[in-house]
């Protein structure tokens, strides 16, 4: 099967998104399915408006048409709402074309925090996005269920997995060569420096030991200066940031309005506990529904509680957890969730794995 992916999120970006579609596309392909990303790196782009490191397509709905002329896909999948999610979005309405759309990131929450702009402003623009979508695909129920109350249709869970061997298990704290000699506990937080990360949460902790952040953002001149204290690191392949991983002792996760959060995972699988409020995402990661315990971690209202109480999880409670989300898994679902591009039926279509000719677009 020929799939379109069109996404504003890809390399050399670093963030969940991206990590999440390459790793879907690398399964897809392993599935025999024909992948092309039209992502920014094929277009003129500047970049995004208080959001450094993130470019954005400038004008690009002529070029969208011309590659989804071409191509003639039998899916298309529209992954992020800027755009070129925009973009193509508009080319499949005015051809008449079925697709699905995907809800990654609570931008509304973003723009709100950012430059104050009304949630319920920022939600209704993303409705009027997502609302000729045939599957709007979010990675947890939680987040289902807050899009239905907000008046989103054509709604389906997909979850998401970890790559546990570039992750491995380590069952013992590893100091690393990256970070030095560290005074223990250590405590790390991996993710953008951003204003929806809520990651003062963390920087403010009085936790013993040593603060590590992994990232970069907009936010993050302004906090290293506020935190000398901190170890800061910024952005790390994927080598490194295992290795940084192994050598905390516990992952904080200070977001309350995260739709997943791959990092958990990560982290659980080199065997590192996390601490995180009891809000969606954690608690999907966690296991932590229906009032079940949760596995690999502490949720509690107050995070330098969870900090505290997770330092006793064994690592290899964390690292059983994260075996518990495959990207083998993930794909199949997203792949159950595609509809056909033309033709009546809008409805999840068959997938079939026969397929001679591959091609990523990475």
């Amino acid at each position: 099967m020929r799939i379109a992916l069109i996404t504003d999120a890809w390399a050399p970006q670093v963030n969940g998104v991206v990590t999440t579609l390459i790793e879907l596309v690398g399964q897809l392909e392993l599935s025999g399915h024909e992948v092309h990303v039209v992502h920014p790196g094929q277009f003129r782009t500047r970049p995004c408006p208080g959001y450094a490191g993130i470019d954005l397509a400038v004008r690009p709905a002529k070029q969208v048409a011309s590659v989804l002329n071409d191509l003639r896909p039998d899916a298309i999948h529209i992954a992020t709402e800027g755009p070129l999610g925009w973009a193509a979005r508009g080319y499949c309405v005015q051809h008449r074309l079925a697709f699905t759309t995907a809800f990654h990131t609570r931008f509304p929450e973003i723009l709100h925090a950012a430059l104050r702009v009304p949630l319920n402003w920022g939600y209704a623009l993303f409705r009027h996005f997502h609302r000729p979508s045939a599957g709007v695909m979010v990675p947890t129920l939680g987040v289902l269920q807050m899009l239905q109350k907000r008046g989103f249709s054509n709604l389906r869970q997909w979850t998401h997995g970890v790559d546990t061997h570039a992750f491995p298990f380590q069952g013992e704290v590893c100091p690393s060569p990256l970070t030095g000699a560290l005074a223990h506990p250590v405590s790390l937080y991996v993710g953008r420096v951003s204003y929806e990360k809520n990651i003062e949460a963390f920087l403010q902790l009085d936790l013993p030991g040593t603060k590590v952040v992994c990232g970069v953002g907009p936010l993050e001149a302004r906090l290293r200066a506020r935190y000398p204290q901190v170890r800061w690191l910024g952005i790390l392949d994927r080598n490194s940031l295992a290795q940084v991983y192994a050598a905390a002792d516990v992952f904080v996760f200070p977001s309350r309005s995260e739709t997943f959060g791959l990092v958990m995972l990560e982290a659980m699988a080199c065997g590192t506990p996390v601490a995180a409020f009891p809000v969606e995402g954690p608690t999907e990661v966690l296991g932590a529904r229906a009032g079940a315990q949760p596995q690999g971690g502490v949720l509690h209202d107050n995070l330098l509680t969870a900090a505290k109480e997770a330092l006793a999880i064994p690592r290899a409670a964390a690292r059983s957890r994260a075996l518990d989300f495959t990207w083998t898994q993930a794909a199949a679902q997203f792949q159950s969730h595609l509809v056909p591009a033309r033709g009546a039926s809008a409805h999840p279509m068959t997938v079939t794995k026969s397929v001679t000719s591959l091609s990523s677009g990475r």
